[in-house]
Parts: structure tokens; sequence; C-alpha cells
């Protein structure tokens, strides 16, 4: 038994329409990809998902409540949750620095989670860097 996975590929900025049929575990045919890339990135997709997941830290001691974070690189789909869950947890002290580490390794993956900003300290707490 085969199944069909229709995608639009985000490889390049073509946004190309992809069919592919797969049948254990494999690609029997891939239709509407352009070039290589969209190959490439309906295997990906279809047998090893995989996200950059964005979110907040609380932050105390800052000059806003919460700090913007996301991964550093993309985490499997299937450790979001877990990784959310774990982000959720967390509350860091201001200042916060452009792409300083928040969080190393992430739901165990290896990636770590970063700030995707700066973040003041309030006045007559911390200056920032």
């Amino acid at each position: 038994m085969s199944t069909i996975y229709e995608l639009t590929c985000i490889a390049c900025p073509m946004g190309c329409q992809i069919k592919t049929k797969v049948q254990q575990d494999k690609i029997i045919s891939i239709k509407g990809n352009s070039c290589k890339r969209g190959e490439l990135y309906a295997q990906d997709e279809i047998f090893r998902p995989m996200r950059v997941i964005t979110s907040t830290v609380r932050v105390q001691g800052g000059v806003l409540p919460v700090v913007p974070v996301r991964t550093a690189e993309p985490i499997p789909k299937d450790k979001i949750g877990v990784a959310l869950q774990e982000i959720a947890c967390i509350t860091v002290t201001a200042p916060v620095k452009f792409h300083q580490v928040i969080v190393p390794n992430i739901a165990d993956t290896g990636v770590s989670v970063v700030a995707s900003r700066p973040l003041a300290a309030k006045e007559g707490g911390e200056k920032t860097a």
C-alpha cells in the first residue's frame, strides 16, 4: 500500500507543489519539484521533519517581562512539545544579550535555545553589555 504526500517546498523561493508517493518507508515517485533541493526537502519533511521553534522566556529585573527566544537550529518535530514545556519553566535575569544561550541542550537534542534580542535591566539594576 502506498501513501501520497502533497507538500509545498520551502527549500527555495519557487514554492513548488511537490507530490510524492511513498511505499514501505521509501519515496517511489516524486513530481512537481523544479530543482534537486525539492527532492531533498520532500525526503526530510516526510521522514525526518524538523522545525525551528520560537517562544518567550520570563525575565527577572528586565525592562520587559519576557524576552523572545528560538532554537539555534531546527529540532525534530516530535521534540517540540517537550522543548516548549522546558522553555515554559525558565526564568532568566536581565540583562540578556542577543544570541545569549538560554538553554544549552533543549529536550536532549543537542540544540541550544538562544535569545532573539537583547533586553536591558530596569533602571537601578545591572546595565546591558
